[in-house]
């Protein structure tokens, strides 16, 4: 009865591939539904991100045929069948939950040890299980995962410093401009993530916050908590020519901001930058805005150079957490159900490199 863990991230494959595997959050529990159905697992959790998608299963039978069976499945599913060539990592046993106990410490994380990914880990788990697809093995597995996080959170400096996509964003924007004060700043879309960025823009010092989103009442309750202005999401681009910072991150299939119609804003608008952060999965903004003159745009693997700079503060602490995660791993596996998960050699999880290391990588 094989424990695996199976998916894609931020350092296996560019966005133009993981937007392609992105399951809206609707679509979670009946994918979960078709696994369990078609036998490929008794157990599954699946977490979407828009820097990851992974599938954690217990399955029954050898474990390298459930292996390839569920890679089949969710290259099929989302219609990708190349990524059954490289771009999908997979971990079993002993190496999956070590690899959960990474991702939920932030230590697989585009900005090392944020602590976003644990409230989406725990969301993906609550999910599963209040769908009834997760039992007694996934349950403990999740279960200490979380306590692991918390663990590493308190006896470790690895969260130290700005440590969420949101906050890194934000640190880009003040690059760009050289601070926020008299900037003024839109989101687009209203979700958890739009949220944290909005705060920390405000907390940066931006003079004005306008939210728009496609459910106005949402746009509502969020810019009256945080002192802003909702706009119908229909009516955002008449605010477009005082706006110098727009942060994007909808759940929108398409496009969201094309060059065209970018193009036909920026003729009425003043000569002055603007800076776009899409940080949505699939992207909503089209990246040939980049060729508009005075625009600028991010998108999450873009943050990747700004994440590294806190990569570099925090390296010392990846030793301790290793050795939490080890230790608790291995006490998980030897007591969950002792003879019928066998021990899998661990598979060690690459820190990002940076400088010429980075430079000298041949690939993701």
């Amino acid at each position: 009865m094989p424990l695996i863990a199976i998916g894609l991230n931020h350092r296996s494959a560019p966005v133009e591939v993981r937007e392609r595997f992105a399951y809206p959050e609707p679509e979670v529990s009946a994918t979960l539904s078709r696994i369990r159905e078609a036998g490929l697992a008794r157990e599954a959790v699946l977490l979407s991100t828009c820097n990851r998608v992974e599938l954690y299963a217990f399955a029954e039978g050898e474990t390298e045929a459930c292996t390839q069976a569920l890679l089949k499945f969710l290259a099929e599913d989302r219609k990708c069948r190349e990524a059954l060539d490289g771009g999908l990592y997979r971990h079993r046993d002993l190496a999956g939950v070590e690899h959960l106990f990474q991702v939920a410490c932030g230590l697989d994380s585009l900005v090392l040890g944020e602590t976003e990914i644990l409230g989406q880990l725990k969301k993906a788990y609550d999910v599963a299980l209040a769908s009834g697809h997760t039992g007694r093995v996934l349950n403990k597995v999740f279960q200490n995962a979380f306590s692991v996080a918390k663990k590493v959170r308190s006896e470790t400096s690895i969260q130290k410093g700005n440590t969420s996509v949101a906050s890194v964003a934000v640190d880009l924007a003040e690059k760009i401009f050289d601070g926020l004060q008299e900037r003024d700043v839109m989101v687009i879309g209203a979700g958890d993530t739009s949220e944290k960025t909005a705060r920390a823009l405000l907390s940066r010092g931006a003079r004005s916050l306008f939210v728009s989103n496609r459910s106005f009442d949402r746009a509502a309750e969020l810019a009256n908590e945080l002192g802003g202005r909702a706009i119908r999401f229909e009516d955002w681009e008449q605010e477009f020519d005082r706006i110098d910072i727009i942060i994007s991150s909808t759940s929108a299939p398409h496009y969201v901001l094309d060059r065209p119609r970018l193009a036909r804003m920026l003729e009425r608008r003043p000569p002055k930058p603007l800076l776009l952060i899409d940080i949505a999965v699939p992207r909503d903004i089209d990246p040939e805005v980049r060729d508009l003159d005075g625009v600028y745009l991010a998108n999450v693997d873009d943050l990747q150079s700004i994440a590294e700079e806190h990569l570099r503060t925090r390296r010392v602490e990846i030793a301790r957490c290793e050795s939490i995660i080890s230790e608790r791993a291995r006490t998980l596996v030897s007591l969950l159900t002792p003879g019928a998960i066998p021990w899998s050699r661990p598979v060690s999880h690459p820190i990002p490199q940076t400088g010429a290391a980075a430079a000298g990588q041949s690939g993701r």
